[in-house]
């Protein structure tokens, strides 16, 4: 066996000087290893969203150049302990691919080149190599590899993780078996710009409509109105608002003709209203909004003060800073159209619903033996998650009502909240998700498309997320909803890697422990580390007791190469929580200081 191991030894040897004696290789790979440099920017490298995207820029000697070798950077990510890696590509000093340095007077190339992988919790710590090598430029060319990898970066930061979201509890709404036996439901509509014609997808609620009409209520008076935006292309229409609402009684009629078999359309009354150039809408939905007092007195004092005709005024809000807001935000809920159907319901005795909706769920009996609200209140007469599921399933399929969607969807997350799977924990939430976006179509209000705002989040569906929380700035609500709105939507950009978009959205959202800790997350993401350790201090005044924000100070001390400050506030946040002494540990922000006797003294 030793004789063999000396004789590829020897062979080896003699392979290496013939290619020393014959190739330019060894000599090109040994001129530009002697001045390589290589980096990656940002270090660490930093998660924007579902990627890592970085660039790696690399010097070397010129001298190295030869017509008919190039010297190469082999970049890979391992991670996993060393198990998995990640090829990433290859930074090459090709022509065409490097620039002289502009100090070095042409003696040192450089070459620029942008990467980036997938970002996911396993590949938080790991490294970022280059492995060197020279390769002749011509088919089936030689290479020759450097020994050694070269450590470009260390780990991957990523601001999603640091993200401040408190949540808000969903409940479930209030069941009531006592049912009204007469009542009025109202349906809201909306339009596209400068038309007419009904929307069958996302913001209406046409499939509600239907559902009512088909359900047979004994139907008395139906009240139909619509309206229009200021806009000049809902303006450029004067009749806009009466299409709108004929628009809707056609089609209420002709359902009504096609599936109706109790009511007849002349057995009821319909009531038709048009609104056109109603500014008292208009400032009914400004003061419904997330602008500020003195934003909505400046509205106010434009439309009251402004001479001239209602064209004009329009025009004035154009001059206001914040009127993209009122574009974006208040004018599309003016082209609206509203159902209102007044119905009555035969009466109902609540005995022996819960047994009768347990033979409804297994199959054994129609769903019309109770009436949707008895359905719905039967759920709560069993504390299993998985009952209330199979009932609130079977409303829905019966009537469709906003509220079993609602109510479902707060089922979904619960049962999800008690999962350990990843997986199937995502899976339940979605299904929340999707269960409170019905529920919003069918009642359109901003705290459901909140809801399902919310449970897109937590299932880490952003753009679904995103959408509900723009639904819900739309329809406007309380102040303390929008602001709990925007709080969130901020949240969810930063996740985005949004930063610019998140300081937009917490410019409405208030002053919360929330959004000052995401605030200076943004400032500390930026550079801005003045600002950030004001908000980090903000935030201890609003909790004095937390750890979060004395240990965002010290990140804010690390980015500033303040060891002296850093050892003092992380000694103040681990005596306030001690989960923050590993957190430090595993923190690539303290990776500089982690064999520093003031940072070791600080986690005792």
């Amino acid at each position: 066996m030793r004789l063999i191991k000396r004789k590829w030894g020897l062979l080896a040897g003699a392979g290496l000087l013939a290619l020393a004696a014959c190739s330019p290789l060894p000599r090109v790979l040994k001129q530009a290893e002697a001045g390589r440099r290589v980096s990656a920017t940002p270090t660490p490298l930093l998660a924007v969203g579902e990627s890592v995207p970085f660039e790696v820029t690399a010097q070397t000697p010129a001298k190295h150049l030869h017509k008919k070798v190039a010297y190469e950077l082999l970049l890979r990510y391992r991670y996993d302990h060393g198990l998995r890696e990640d090829t990433l590509g290859r930074l090459s000093f090709v022509p065409g691919e490097f620039v002289y340095a502009d100090s070095s007077k042409g003696q040192v190339l450089v070459a620029h080149k942008s990467f980036s992988f997938a970002n996911t919790p396993a590949r938080g710590a790991g490294e970022l190599l280059a492995r060197p090598q020279v390769r002749e430029l011509k088919r089936n060319g030689r290479v020759l590899q450097a020994p050694a990898d070269v450590l470009v970066a260390r780990g991957v930061a990523d601001p999603a993780r640091l993200v401040t979201r408190e949540d808000t509890t969903l409940t479930l709404l209030p069941e009531s078996a006592s049912h009204r036996t007469s009542g009025t439901r109202v349906l809201p509509f909306f339009f596209d710009e400068g038309t007419w014609y009904i929307r069958s997808g996302l913001g209406t609620n046409i499939a509600a409509l239907e559902d009512l009409i088909d359900a047979n209520q004994r139907t008395r008076k139906v009240l139909i109105v619509a309206g229009h935006s200021p806009d000049s292309a809902d303006l450029a229409l004067p009749s806009l608002a009466s299409k709108r609402v004929l628009s809707l009684l056609h089609h209420y009629k002709e359902r009504v003709r096609m599936f109706s078999y109790l009511n007849k359309v002349d057995k009821i009354t319909f009531d038709t209203l048009a609104y056109r150039r109603r500014w008292d809408i208009f400032l009914s939905k400004v003061m419904t909004s997330a602008l500020k007092p003195e934003q909505m007195d400046s509205v106010v004092t434009i439309i009251n003060d402004t001479r001239g005709s209602y064209e004009d005024k329009e025009k004035a809000l154009h001059t206001l800073s914040y009127f993209d807001y009122i574009h974006d935000y208040v004018y599309p809920v003016l082209r609206f159209g509203t159902v209102a159907v007044t119905y009555t319901a035969p009466d109902r005795y609540d005995s022996e619903i819960y047994l009768l909706s347990k033979k409804i769920v297994e199959k054994q009996l129609e769903a019309d033996a109770l009436t949707p609200e008895e359905l719905r209140y039967s759920a709560t007469l069993t504390p299993l998650l998985a009952e209330k599921q199979r009932i609130y399933e079977a409303a829905i399929a019966e009537s469709g009502n906003w509220e079993a969607f609602h109510n479902l969807g707060v089922v979904l997350l619960q049962r999800g909240e008690k999962e350990s799977s990843p997986s199937v924990r995502r899976a339940y939430l979605r299904r929340a998700g999707v269960n409170f976006t019905l529920a919003a179509h069918r009642h359109p209000t901003a705290e459901e498309f909140y809801y399902a705002a919310t449970a897109y989040h937590r299932a880490g569906d952003r753009l679904e997320a995103l959408q509900g929380y723009d639904y819900a700035i739309k329809l406007g609500g309380s102040r303390p909803l929008l602001r709990k709105v925007f709080s969130d939507k901020a949240a969810l950009e930063i996740e985005a890697g949004q930063p610019d978009d998140a300081l937009r959205s917490l410019h409405y959202a208030g002053l919360s422990y929330q959004n000052y800790l995401n605030t200076a997350l943004i400032y500390v993401l930026k550079g801005g580390y003045d600002a950030a350790a004001d908000a980090y201090k903000a935030a201890q005044q609003l909790r004095p007791t937390a750890a979060a924000p004395i240990y965002g100070q010290a990140v804010v001390a690390a980015r500033q190469k303040n060891e002296a400050a850093l050892g003092d506030l992380l000694r103040q946040a681990v005596a306030l929580d001690r989960s923050y002494a590993q957190r430090a540990v595993e923190d690539l922000e303290f990776q500089d200081y982690a064999q520093s006797k003031t940072f070791r003294e600080a986690l005792k």
